[in-house]
């Protein structure tokens, strides 16, 4: 137990410490996540590289294994497999996520990256090869066993880089899948994968002193999916050497709030006819605050709540038999079913506008796509202006204005296009989106509809949002060659 509290002190400390410089040298080099999408939580820039504490607290005790001659570092040398999968993976993963934050991937990156690191860790011993069934004997997975242990690494990783959305959650709900693995392993006298639990343990809560709300730094994905990539490897191994009926479901209920927040996420869009990675307002801690009407701080806590039942349910299941096990499972399922009720997942008034609202969100997809492709392939900021340009007809709005304004030679030079047509309302409703550069707001995409409504639907949001990214994008591209070669430049006026 003295080994588990040193590698838990060793990785508090550095955790404590490295967030802490990080934050405030990503305050003065501006590595800031910025308010500039309707779908952030936060009212402020806040630094999103806090997980580069996270990664290091954890590493610190198991580096220092290396160096100190001891049974307990003797005993993880050993173990090569387990020693490269956590290093080499661990790291891969940290760099995606580092690179994310910093310059942002896209989904192809992602997945690649994380289909890679799984697959190595297959080739390592990480695997699941049976799946557990406590109503009945177990199911060998045969040579499903490879997809599906890169299927579980793969949504483990996302499915704690999509809960990252309030100041704490994402660190608290790892915390707990975390103590879940300690205890299982702690009874199976497992001195390895406590040792890991304890080190990850001491990084989160060394990381939460910051993040917990209201936080002053966030982890971002180098936090998140590095968490999700330890707390799934290391549940492989958890499951493995189980030897309960049902192996491989406590893990899944240990970490069984980011998989059903996953799942929800995957359903809903599948159903409403939005990309599956794109995001949302719809996840359960933003239900939870709107629909209970609860503070930030008020959420997360009742998150902290939700994932301690899992925890229990999840400890339940490992020494349960059979029977017991089915009845924690069920009371589980009654559980999850109110809840869902409780948030309106399952409210079927709903159902008849589904396939209305899908078909609408398809033709909207097909529309963003056309218009942000033709804007990235514009070669002036007219032609830039002639993509948008079909937004009017296919959102149906009285007016379309695109505004550009640029600083060369200390005088700021403005552009305006604008379009309309016929009003059916004397009364408009109008929306207004800052077209940045960086945190640099560079122009304004302006619409305004006169067909009596009075507000946009969160996917008509999250569509223009894209538009105006590939605007801001193409645009400033655009006026740093215009910057370089005056001569390129045709001025144009309203």
């Amino acid at each position: 137990m003295i080994t588990f509290f040193v590698a838990f002190l060793l990785s508090l400390a550095v955790a404590l410490t490295l967030t802490y410089f990080v934050r405030n040298w990503a305050r003065a080099w501006g590595w800031m996540d910025p308010v500039d999408s309707s779908r952030k939580v936060h009212v402020r820039p806040i630094p999103r590289l806090g997980g580069i504490g996270i990664v290091a607290g954890f590493f610190a005790p198991l580096c220092a294994l290396f160096l100190v001659d001891s049974g307990v570092g003797h005993h993880f040398r050993l173990h090569t497999e387990l020693v490269y999968g956590l290093f080499l993976g661990g790291a891969a993963i940290a760099a995606l996520g580092l690179y994310d934050d910093l310059r942002g991937a896209n989904a192809r990156l992602k997945f690649g990256v994380q289909f890679l690191v799984a697959l190595g860790l297959y080739a390592l011993g990480f695997r699941i090869e049976v799946i557990a069934n406590p109503f009945g004997p177990e199911l060998s997975l045969g040579v499903l066993g490879l997809p599906f242990t890169v299927f579980w690494m793969v949504g483990v990783v996302n499915a704690l880089n999509l809960i990252d959305g309030l100041d704490g959650l994402a660190g608290g709900v790892a915390f707990f899948g975390v103590s879940t693995n300690f205890i299982l392993a702690l009874a199976r006298g497992d001195i390895l994968l406590c040792l890991l639990m304890a080190a990850l343990a001491g990084a989160i809560l060394g990381f939460l002193v910051f993040n917990f709300n209201p936080a002053s730094i966030f982890m971002g994905d180098t936090g998140s999916m590095f968490l999700g990539f330890v707390l799934a490897a290391v549940s492989i191994k958890t499951s493995t050497k189980s030897g309960t009926a049902v192996a491989m479901l406590v893990p899944v209920m240990a970490l069984g709030l980011p998989i059903m927040d996953t799942l929800l996420a995957v359903v809903r869009r599948s159903l409403l006819g939005r990309p599956l990675f794109s995001a949302d307002k719809e996840h359960i801690h933003h239900r939870i605050m709107s629909r209970m009407v609860l503070s930030h701080r008020s959420t997360v806590l009742v998150l902290y709540g939700l994932c301690g039942l899992f925890t229990l349910t999840a400890l339940g299941l490992n020494f349960a038999n059979s029977v017991q096990s089915a009845l924690l499972l069920s009371g589980m399922g009654v559980v999850i079913v109110v809840l869902m009720r409780k948030l309106g997942y399952l409210d079927l008034a709903r159902a008849g506008d589904m396939q209305q609202t899908r078909q609408r969100n398809i033709r909207l997809r097909s529309l963003v796509k056309e218009v942000s492709a033709s804007v990235r392939a514009a070669k002036s900021v007219q032609e830039v202006w002639t993509s948008v340009r079909a937004l009017a007809e296919g959102l149906d709005v009285s007016r379309l204005e695109l505004r550009f304004q640029h600083v060369r030679n200390e005088l700021t030079e403005g552009i305006v296009f604008e379009t309309q047509r016929a009003a059916g309302s004397p009364v408009s409703f109008d929306l207004r989106l800052d077209v940045k550069d960086g945190d640099a707001v560079i122009g304004a995409l302006s619409l305004a509809w006169a067909n009596g409504r009075n507000a946009t639907s969160r996917d008509e949001e999250l569509a223009l949002e894209l538009v105006a990214d590939a605007v801001a994008e193409r645009s400033a591209r655009l006026f740093a060659h215009a910057d370089a070669d005056p001569s390129r430049v045709v001025m144009l006026r309203r």
